[in-house]
């Protein structure tokens, strides 16, 4: 028994690890855990939206054409949000339209960002000619604006989902990637990794165990950055009927293809621009968290 207690008292607690100390400290933000669960929702309807819509995103009702919501006088149960010019119901439009606009923007980001990090990685640990190079690559396609870069390819090809989504992976990647280079390379210059590094330490060794940690909360606000960015040039293009056509539903595309029923059936104009703007706010709040998550758990 006496020897229990010393062992007790001599025990040492094990800290929690990084990951479950950043998602304590972002658990208890109110705004960022409620932005978290509606991302993900979002994503769940990405995969799901077409399985609990109502009815299919292409199924007309010629005889319920531009039918009001259901809790307006002249509204239908069966048509919760009503119906569209081609008589489309609205909520089953926009549940199958996530993964046009919110899954292929965070399919663009999360794969721009890999090769962003791979790119930038390579560029940032460089020296000498390479890195003068790549700098002033990455400096001259970080001033054309991403929406721009996203017109001028789209107008080279024909207008698609696929061609708008390709254009928005392009423009976004050298700004990721631009980032990713100089958040490297002023990391290099600090006092602690050229310790390490005098101590002998490699490059691999420097890049993962070192700087990484160090810049990852600028990383991850760049990546829910980048995000907001995709979900806005894509729903851009659509509107723009530059990307998904008019017949889809995707949000941009259904903004763009109703904007003119503004005065006659404003809820299919306001709808898929609603839910334009609380994805990108979502993505926002939970950026915002989880960099201040990670410099807590830092520090």
């Amino acid at each position: 028994m006496p020897f229990d207690s010393i062992e007790n008292v001599y025990s040492e607690k094990k800290p929690p690890g990084i990951l479950k100390t950043i998602w304590q400290i972002f658990h208890t933000d109110i705004l960022s855990i409620t932005g978290f669960y509606g991302v993900l929702c979002l994503v769940l309807l990405c995969i799901f939206g077409h399985l609990i819509a109502p009815y299919s995103a292409d199924l007309v009702f010629e005889n319920q054409i531009l039918l009001p919501p259901s809790w307006s006088h002249n509204g239908s149960v069966s048509f919760f949000l009503g119906t569209d010019d081609r008589g489309r119901d609205i909520l089953s439009c926009l549940l199958s339209g996530a993964a046009m606009t919110f899954g292929s923007a965070l399919l663009v980001t999360c794969t721009a960002a890999l090769l962003s990090l791979l790119t930038g990685a390579l560029g940032g640990m460089s020296r000498g000619f390479t890195a003068f190079i790549m700098k002033h690559i990455f400096d001259t396609l970080f001033a054309l604006p991403s929406l721009l870069i996203a017109f001028l390819i789209v107008a080279l090809s024909a207008p698609s989902l696929f061609n708008a989504t390709l254009a928005v992976f392009l423009a976004i990647l050298p700004r990721m990637t631009r980032t990713v280079y100089h958040l490297i390379r002023d990391e290099l210059d600090k006092e602690y990794v050229i310790a390490v590094r005098l101590d002998g330490a490699s490059k691999l060794y420097i890049l993962f165990s070192i700087i990484l940690p160090n810049i990852s909360a600028t990383l991850v606000m760049e990546l829910t950055r980048s995000l907001s960015m995709a979900i806005l040039d894509i729903s851009a293009l659509g509107f723009l009927n530059l990307g998904a056509p008019f017949s889809s539903s995707e949000w941009g595309a259904m903004l763009g293809s109703s904007i003119h029923l503004l005065r006659v059936a404003p809820w299919a104009v306001f709808l898929p621009g609603i839910l334009i703007s609380i994805s990108i706010l979502l993505v926002n709040i939970v950026g915002d968290g989880l960099y201040r998550a990670i410099n807590k758990s830092v520090h």
